[in-house]
């Protein structure tokens, strides 16, 4: 999977608790790299900032969405913007989570693995109409 997010320090909770979790990670800080490696790499998901300079959350899920070799990457938005307007944006764009910051970061790896079984199970729609909002909230 790959992490994309222009802060270091998230990347890196997010890295080790998904390594520790037995998920091969891939890093990107901004979306113009994340790009790229999405198109090489093909990861089985991306956990995706919103808020980054340059090329922003919202229009690299929107260049996935538009190329047929990665619309079915499922996406799951991590970003500290929580309004209903953002979510339902988010829903828009295909992704199929939304994680406001601060989160839990020991609970990544369970969300990632919910996600993809339950798209392997065929259940992406209804991820996408019920985005998973708040999972990792703080405790």
């Amino acid at each position: 999977m790959l992490v994309v997010d222009d802060e270091s320090p998230i990347r890196m909770l997010c890295r080790v608790n998904l390594t520790a979790a037995g998920i091969e990670v891939l890093e990107a800080d901004n979306g113009r790299d994340a790009l790229e490696l999405i198109r090489r790499e093909l990861p089985d998901l991306v956990l995706l900032d919103v808020m980054m300079p340059d090329l922003d959350g919202w229009e690299v899920a929107r260049r996935l969405a538009a190329d047929p070799k990665t619309r079915e990457i499922p996406i799951v938005f991590l970003t500290a913007r929580a309004g209903e307007a953002d979510r339902r944006l988010g829903e828009q764009l295909g992704g199929v989570g939304y994680v406001v910051k601060p989160f839990d970061p020991v609970r990544i790896g369970d969300l990632v693995e919910e996600v993809l079984t339950r798209i392997e199970q065929g259940e992406r729609e209804a991820l996408r109409r019920g985005i998973l909002d708040d999972m990792l909230g703080s405790p």
